[in-house]
């Protein structure tokens, strides 16, 4: 008997490697009945346990590779649009800030009939050219991530972007192409006037192409003159007022905003090359006049910039508390919250170290250092930003710029006003390198803003994990995002030549005067 049961023991344990039937028979055999004594009954059950759970576990896999790897596409496509957006962004303030310079340079050559400002005007409108060539060229790939890479999120605002976008290419880019041909082409074809006109005529095609960008964007901050309809993902945003979809409860303060930071991108794009010029000698008389042009425009926008800042962030605490709270690092639910000049934040300690003026915050919005501000704890996880140090970074970042090209400027200015502005060689040296500042400011500006509006797409709507499109796989996004990032880098560096060529080649032949190099133009 006992050979017998081992026999069948045996034969047992063969078929417990291809099938569940002799454990769940056991299994449920053992709960019911007495077992013989040569039935081994706690191996069964750890063979039922061991399969059951092998099963539960692959179900459990394979819904855990579902969402994650909807979480990696959804980071890849995140990854993919911000880093062309980014790349994007850094030539179409270049065209806003040098269409205003070009404007002054210009108005100054029609004023005073000095040919050096005419010959600066050349100059800068062949660096404008580039930069422009660059932007629209990035500028169209965005268009195209919006319906491969955000099906839904397309679908959902393509009725408020549609609008848009169309007001943009026709009354904006259109505006801005028209009048570049007479620009390029126009010397020596049409009147100085007519020339001019078209200078200021690219100089508000500039603006107005970034009015609607902003307006599109804006939307997505702060949703109005809207309503939805159907349900899901056939779910969409339609337009029921124009003009309150247009000015947004914080699309007046960005749109002003942007533009600073824009013409502030181009003044220091100038004070950067002429500085470089008076440092090495290089068309000294007219780099001066540049110089004075564009410190001028900066030294304003610095300021003024200051102003848009702080109106918007007022805008940002009523409307997005919780973005306001990531900014400041600011968690508890009710209570007066401080301002910070630079920190790190502890997301799981939900602690801040850093330099701070207790109270801050809660002035800058209420002017009264004991007022509560709204804290990231009075959100659902769900509903706030996750990544609460690198929005806290980005702000910073910003601010900290900012202040510093004011203080620059003002003191700039002041010497400028002594008379001897040009003989500090160290300041010519800051500025040089200028160039870089309000470029990183205005990256980490949209950083900021972008970041601070996470979880949602569309605030308080749809959510960025809702938004992307369901059928791209995360190889085909990783593989565009390679050769986007291979493309764009041989564009920076085709950029970087040739603006370099041009500013080594100067503003005319050194070896002839200005005024005689006009005859050979």
């Amino acid at each position: 008997m006992f050979l017998k049961g081992m026999g069948l023991m045996f034969l047992f344990r063969i078929l417990t490697r291809t099938s569940g039937f002799p454990e769940r028979f056991w299994f449920r055999h053992a709960q019911t009945h007495k077992d013989p004594p040569w039935f081994d009954h706690h191996y069964f059950q750890l063979i039922y346990l061991q399969k059951t759970t092998k099963i539960h576990a692959k179900n459990w896999d394979a819904g855990h590779n579902l969402k994650s790897h909807k979480m990696e596409t959804e980071i890849l496509a995140r990854i993919q649009f911000a880093f062309t957006i980014a790349f994007h962004y850094i030539y179409p303030p270049l065209s806003i800030g040098l269409g205003l310079i070009m404007v002054f340079m210009e108005g100054m050559y029609l004023k005073t009939g000095n040919k050096q400002y005419e010959v600066l005007t050349r100059f800068w409108l062949k660096i404008f050219a580039i930069t422009f060539g660059i932007g629209v060229a990035t500028g169209i790939i965005m268009e195209f991530e919006f319906g491969t890479n955000w099906a839904v999120y397309s679908r959902y605002v393509g009725d408020i972007f549609g609008s848009a976008l169309a007001a943009e290419g026709l009354f904006a880019f259109g505006l801005e192409s028209a009048f570049l041909g007479i620009l390029l082409f126009g010397w020596n074809r049409v009147s100085t006037k007519v020339h001019f006109i078209s200078t200021i005529g690219v100089f508000l095609g500039s603006m107005f192409s970034a009015v609607w960008i902003v307006v599109a964007n804006s939307w997505q901050q702060t949703p109005a003159g809207y309503h939805i309809v159907g349900e899901g993902f056939n779910a969409r945003a339609e337009v029921t007022d124009f003009w309150a979809m247009v000015f947004n409860p914080s699309s007046v303060d960005r749109i002003i905003h942007v533009w600073q930071g824009a013409l502030l991108a181009g003044a220091f794009l100038v004070l950067s090359v002429h500085a470089y010029y008076l440092l090495n000698g290089r068309y000294v008389e007219i780099s001066k006049k540049a110089f004075k042009i564009a410190l001028g425009i900066a030294t304003i926008f610095s300021l003024t910039q200051l102003l848009s800042g702080h109106s918007s962030a007022d805008g940002v605490a009523v409307n997005q508390p919780a973005k306001l709270a990531a900014m400041e690092g600011h968690y508890e639910v009710s209570a007066p919250a401080d301002l910070y000049l630079f920190g790190w934040v502890n997301n799981q300690t939900q602690e801040v170290t850093g330099l701070k003026l207790p109270g801050g915050l809660s002035f800058l919005v209420h002017q009264d250092f004991k007022e509560p501000i709204t804290g990231l704890n009075a959100f659902p996880k769900d509903e706030r930003p996750g990544q609460v140090n690198a929005v806290f970074q980005f702000y910073h970042i910003m601010i900290s710029i900012g202040m510093f090209l004011i203080a620059l400027t003002l003191y700039a200015s002041f010497l400028w006003w002594r008379g001897n502005l040009f003989e500090k060689k160290w300041l010519l040296k800051i500025f040089a390198f200028s160039v870089l500042l309000p470029q990183i400011a205005n990256q980490a500006g949209w950083f900021a803003a972008e970041m601070g509006r996470q979880p949602w797409i569309v605030y308080g709507h749809l959510r960025t994990s809702e938004g992307f499109s369901q059928e791209v796989s995360s190889n085909q996004i990783l593989f565009s995002l390679i050769m986007f990032f291979i493309v764009y880098t041989i564009l920076f560096l085709l950029f970087l030549y040739s603006v370099n060529k041009k500013i080594k080649q100067g503003p005319y032949d050194e070896t002839k005067a200005p005024n005689e190099f006009l005859k050979f133009v």
